[in-house]
C-alpha cells in the first residue's frame, strides 16, 4: 500500500466505529485517542489498527493527535507515500484513496487534495444541512483544505506536520506554511467522506461557531499580513457586524434616553434594522445560486446571528491570549473540556 491512514477521536462512540471499519483493506492505520472513555481504544486495537493515546501534559487538540499519528504511522511504515488524515466522525469513501492518489500522481506540485465531504443525515436538522453546505468547496486549486485530506507525506515531514498549539484552525495554519515553501492544494471532483456533524440544538451550533471565531482570529494574529485574505475578511466582518454595531446600538439607545439626544432613537432603529437586511441580502444570494428558499432565509439567517457567536470566539482568544493558562477545547458535541 501507498497510503496510511491517521483517525483521530474522543468519544465518538458508534461513529469511531463506522470511521475505522471504512478503512481500506490492508491499508496501514494508526488511530490516535484523545481521551475516550467509550471504549473507542478497545475497538480500535480489536480492529487490527494500531493505537496511540495522547497524553494529558499538553492538552488535547486534532493538531497534537495528528502529528502523533503520522509520526507514528511513518515509523512504522516509513516507505508511505501518502498519508489519508479522517476524523472519528468520518467514514472514507472505498473509492476515494485510488482517486486521491492518481490526482497526486498526477500533479507533482500538489501537497494534498481533497474531495466532497457530505453530511451523513443533511435532513435530520437545519444545522446538519448548513455543514454539508459548508463542505461544497468548489472543485479546483484551493488556499487551505479541512481536517479530512491526502497529503504526500513528504510535505508534512517537510512542514513539521501541523502546530500542536492550535484548538482550531490548524489546517488552514499548515497549509499557509506550505504554501510559502511553494506546495498546492486541489480539491477534486471525487467523494471523499461521509460525516456525522449529528447538531440537534441551536447551542451545538453556537459553540460550533465559537469555535469558528476563535480560529479567525488566532490565524490572524499569528500570521498578521501573511494570513489568507479571506480569512482576514471574516475576523472583520465578525468585529463588525458581532461587535461594533451592537457597542454603537446599546451607546445610542443610552443617549436616547437624555431629553437633549432622543433622536439618537432612531438611528438605533436604523442600526438594528441592518441585521435584518443584511440575512435578506445573503438569503437573495444563495437563493440566485440555486438553494430553495426555504433554506436560503435559514442560511441568511444563521450566518448574521453566528457572528455573535464567533465575536464570543475572537473575545475569547484575545483574553485567552492576554492571561495564558491552559487550553480549552470548544467542542459542540458535548461539554466543554479543560485540556
Amino acid at each position: 500500500m501507498r497510503t496510511g491512514i491517521v483517525a483521530i477521536g474522543r468519544n465518538e462512540g458508534e461513529r469511531l466505529k463506522r470511521c475505522l471499519r471504512s478503512v481500506p483493506p490492508g491499508c496501514p492505520a494508526v488511530y490516535v485517542d484523545s481521551g475516550s472513555t467509550d471504549g473507542s481504544i478497545e475497538f480500535a486495537r480489536g480492529q487490527g489498527i494500531t493505537v496511540e493515546r495522547l497524553s494529558t501534559q499538553h492538552g488535547f487538540t486534532a493538531a497534537r493527535a495528528r502529528n502523533a499519528g503520522w509520526r507514528c504511522l511513518l515509523a512504522e511504515h516509513p516507505a508511505l507515500e501518502f498519508i489519508q488524515f479522517v476524523d472519528g466522525d468520518c467514514e472514507l469513501d472505498a473509492r476515494w484513496i485510488v482517486r486521491g492518489e492518481a490526482a497526486l500522481d498526477a500533479e507533482r506540485g500538489l501537497c494534498a487534495v481533497f474531495g466532497r465531504r457530505r453530511e451523513r443525515s443533511p435532513a435530520a436538522s437545519i444545522y446538519n444541512r448548513l455543514c454539508d453546505d459548508e463542505w461544497d468547496v468548489p472543485v479546483g486549486l484551493v488556499e487551505a483544505c479541512g481536517g479530512g485530506v491526502l497529503f504526500r507525506a513528504a510535505a508534512i515531514v517537510e512542514a513539521g506536520g501541523y502546530s500542536d498549539d492550535l484548538i482550531a484552525g490548524e489546517e488552514p495554519d499548515l497549509c499557509l506554511r506550505l504554501g510559502r515553501q511553494g506546495w498546492k492544494i486541489r480539491r477534486i471532483d471525487a467523494e471523499m467522506t461521509l460525516h456525522d456533524a449529528d447538531i440537534h440544538r441551536a447551542r451545538q451550533w453556537w459553540l460550533r461557531a465559537r469555535r469558528a471565531g476563535y480560529a479567525f482570529a488566532e490565524h490572524v494574529a499569528r500570521h498578521g499580513a501573511d494570513a489568507f485574505p479571506d480569512w482576514r475578511h471574516q475576523r472583520n466582518s465578525i468585529l463588525f457586524w458581532g461587535g461594533v454595531i451592537p457597542a454603537l446600538i446599546a451607546v445610542l439607545a443610552l443617549a436616547a434616553l437624555l431629553p437633549a439626544l432622543r433622536r439618537a432613537a432612531l438611528l438605533t432603529y436604523l442600526l438594528i434594522a441592518l441585521y435584518p437586511v443584511q440575512v435578506a441580502r445573503i438569503a437573495w444570494k444563495k437563493w440566485r445560486s440555486g438553494a430553495s428558499l426555504r433554506f436560503a432565509l435559514a442560511y441568511g439567517w444563521w450566518i448574521v446571528l453566528g457572528k455573535f457567536a464567533q465575536f464570543g470566539g475572537v473575545v475569547r482568544y484575545h483574553v485567552k491570549r492576554w492571561r495564558g493558562g491552559p487550553l480549552r477545547l470548544i467542542e459542540y458535541k458535548g461539554r466543554e473540556r479543560e485540556a
